[in-house]
């Protein structure tokens, strides 16, 4: 009887501490390599020529004004819509520019893109997921001067958390918070 207690026990305080987890900020979900320290991004924009050097993170919490700064930067330049980007993106971002001891801006190819964007350019034959994480703004496509592709992409992996695509002929990396999963 004491045995079958005991693992009811270790049931309900496991399910308790999956539900405190859930419950957590997004702060504490944050990369573990960035933990408790503030986060920075120097990002430029292929496709308008826009820049940014933002501190999104303080080191407790992330600053709403510089996401919406990083999150205009991101925006769909085609239509000039922008969203909330999934801040774990950008967590993924720094630590990787940290990673690979980055000294020139991330630069950014393709943020997000609205559905009626990534539409038009599906059919116009540019390869796009019909479902792509950049239309949820959870994906990302850049380089970094100076860095190789294959150093990216090497990093990227090796963080697991999400997808990574590489695009060695169309000069970028692609990372995302979704499932973790790789591609060529």
């Amino acid at each position: 009887m004491d045995g079958l207690d005991t693992q009811r026990r270790r049931l309900i305080l496991g399910g308790a501490a999956c539900l405190v987890a859930a419950a957590l900020p997004q702060t504490a979900l944050a990369l573990p390599l960035a933990v408790g320290k503030p986060r920075n991004i120097d990002m430029l924009s292929i496709n308008t020529g826009e820049h940014a050097d933002v501190c999104y993170f303080n080191g407790k919490q992330y600053v709403d004004k510089e996401l919406a700064v990083l999150n205009q930067l991101c925006r769909d330049h085609r239509r000039n819509v922008s969203t909330e980007m999934d801040p774990k993106l950008y967590d993924q971002l720094a630590a990787i520019y940290d990673l690979v001891d980055a000294r020139n801006p991330i630069t950014m190819v393709s943020g997000y893109r609205s559905p009626a964007t990534n539409e038009m350019l599906r059919k116009n034959g540019g390869g796009q997921a019909k479902k792509s994480y950049h239309t949820t703004g959870q994906a990302i496509d850049f380089f970094i001067e100076d860095v190789s592709l294959s150093k990216l992409r090497k990093v990227a992996l090796e963080l697991q958390a999400g997808g990574v695509g590489y695009y060695p002929r169309s000069g970028f990396i692609h990372i995302d918070t979704g499932p973790v999963r790789s591609w060529s």
